[in-house]
């Protein structure tokens, strides 16, 4: 396309207008707003957003510099003030890509396989015997320490943590080694 005096196009043809800049612009602007936020997805959403704003301002332009020129300059400032937005800076937009990514991928087995664990752990702690269960319970579980369960037991403190103790190695030998008890 050649520079046009956008002015002297008529209100009906200004569409027709738009839609040849976006063709014949359309990447490079994309491509400039990539540049500047580093996502695919929101330099697609920031290019549809430049193009709006350039059918708006197309009666604006006085042909004192190219229509590219013009162009890339609605572009720069409009994804600078997506930068300085309260939006890029407290939304964290979610990607396909960072869905399947490696990353993402062994973060998903991970969390699956410490589900699986920590479903087999409760099982094995329900299943030990209640003197040994609660004390587990409260001290891993919810946290409690010693002297709190103690408390709670009316026990003493050494029987809690002889308790504590027998009850890890059973459940050691149950889940063949599988967690991994803090040494408390």
């Amino acid at each position: 396309m050649d520079e046009l005096t956008i002015e002297r196009i008529a209100v009906e043809d200004r569409e027709i207008l738009i839609d040849e800049l976006m063709h014949q612009y359309g990447q490079e602007i994309l491509q400039l707003a990539y540049s500047y936020v580093n996502s695919r997805e929101i330099a697609e959403d920031l290019t549809q957003e430049i193009f709006v704003k350039c059918y708006k301002a197309l009666h604006t332009y006085k042909g004192k510099s190219k229509v590219r020129t013009w162009l890339w300059r609605i572009a720069i400032n409009h994804c600078k003030d997506y930068l300085k937005s309260w939006y890029n800076n407290h939304v964290i937009p979610s990607s396909d890509e960072l869905v399947y990514s490696r990353e993402s991928q062994q973060s998903t087995e991970h969390t699956v396989i410490q589900h699986d664990e920590d479903a087999r752990l409760a099982h094995a702690v329900m299943k030990l015997p209640v003197n040994y269960r609660e004390v587990i319970y409260l001290h891993y579980f919810e946290d409690m320490p010693i002297r709190e369960i103690a408390a709670v037991l009316s026990v003493k403190e050494n029987t809690v943590k002889t308790r504590l103790r027998r009850g890890k190695a059973v459940l050691k030998e149950s889940l063949g080694g599988i967690s991994e008890w803090r040494n408390d």
